[in-house]
């Protein structure tokens, strides 16, 4: 079963235009979204998440129309750009309590156990932690409530090589049960 349908995806700008962007991504799966910096990586997924307004193109997430269904798939989707770089003066522990107030399926003990993976302190501010700590800290928001879609937008290109393998094994094992997928976009081949 596809959890996401992308048709003709089209996007322009003065001096950049997505052209017809087309794929679809099966439960169960991840699926690489590669491309070099300034290739529309981004912009394709902020197109699908309406995070940004597509000219035109058709999204499908769980088999609805995202534009009429919006707030319901919103639910269900993680959605991770490089780093957490909103709201720099607030404490860590915040931040999360506003961020979870979003999801039904919030669940602390998930948070709590990435937060211990990462090394993360809930009483730091943002600002305190290191680009590669952002990352981490934005990856524990993402992953810890139910989410079948999962959306990680350039996620280590701030991270050092152990963290980056780190990160590859949290995917590998999120999609382990069948039931959710990972659109991991990169410039890093390797990933």
């Amino acid at each position: 079963m596809n959890i996401l349908n992308v048709e003709n995806l089209n996007k322009e700008y003065k001096e950049f235009k997505l052209d017809n962007v087309s794929f679809q991504l099966k439960k169960g799966y991840i699926m690489g979204f590669v491309g070099s910096n300034g290739a529309g990586k981004t912009t394709t997924l902020k197109s699908i998440l309406n995070i940004v307004k597509p000219d035109s193109g058709k999204v499908e997430i769980f088999g609805k129309d995202f534009t009429s269904n919006e707030v319901e798939i919103k639910e269900n989707i993680s959605f991770m750009m490089g780093g957490t770089d909103y709201f720099t003066r607030k404490k860590v522990k915040s931040v999360t309590d506003v961020v979870k107030r979003f999801y039904s399926t919030w669940d602390d003990s998930i948070y709590e156990g990435y937060m211990k993976k990462f090394n993360l302190d809930p009483n730091k501010k943002i600002s305190e932690l290191s680009q590669g700590m952002r990352v981490k800290y934005a990856l524990a928001l993402a992953l810890s409530h139910d989410s079948k879609l999962i959306i990680l937008d350039e996620p280590s290109s701030r991270l050092d090589p152990v963290a980056r393998d780190v990160l590859l094994e949290i995917v590998q094992e999120l999609i382990e049960d069948g039931e959710k997928c990972i659109l991991f976009s990169t410039h890093i081949t390797s990933d």
